[in-house]
């Protein structure tokens, strides 16, 4: 789903990347957000919301939404769409609320 060549862009992805989603390597490119990479890799639910618990995932594409927070390389609540993708990064889906939060405000 990578696009390599746009047809007016040109060739735009040229630096190949590994990262690691729930410690699965998937291929990338370095000007590519960490949203785009999952989802040119066939990733599409990107966590669970807190209230309805339901599936989350790339929606604005802008960073004005919160539908593509993830974990990326241990820091919760990364807007993915905005977040370039790295060499060797990791990122996880946010399913619950992040233990970190619990520990500093003792919920």
């Amino acid at each position: 789903m990578h696009i390599e060549n746009h047809p007016i862009l040109g060739k735009q992805l040229q630096e190949p990347v590994t990262f690691y989603f729930n410690d699965q390597p998937y291929k990338a490119y370095t000007q590519q957000s960490v949203a785009a990479a999952l989802m040119a890799n066939g990733v599409k639910k990107f966590g669970l919301s807190r209230k309805l618990v339901q599936s989350r995932g790339l929606f604005c594409s802008r960073g004005r939404c919160c539908s593509c927070y993830m974990t990326v390389n241990g820091e919760d609540h990364v807007r993915t769409c905005m977040t370039k993708v790295e060499e060797g990064m990791s990122v996880y889906p946010n399913l619950e609320d992040p233990e970190v939060r619990r520990e500093k405000h003792g919920d």
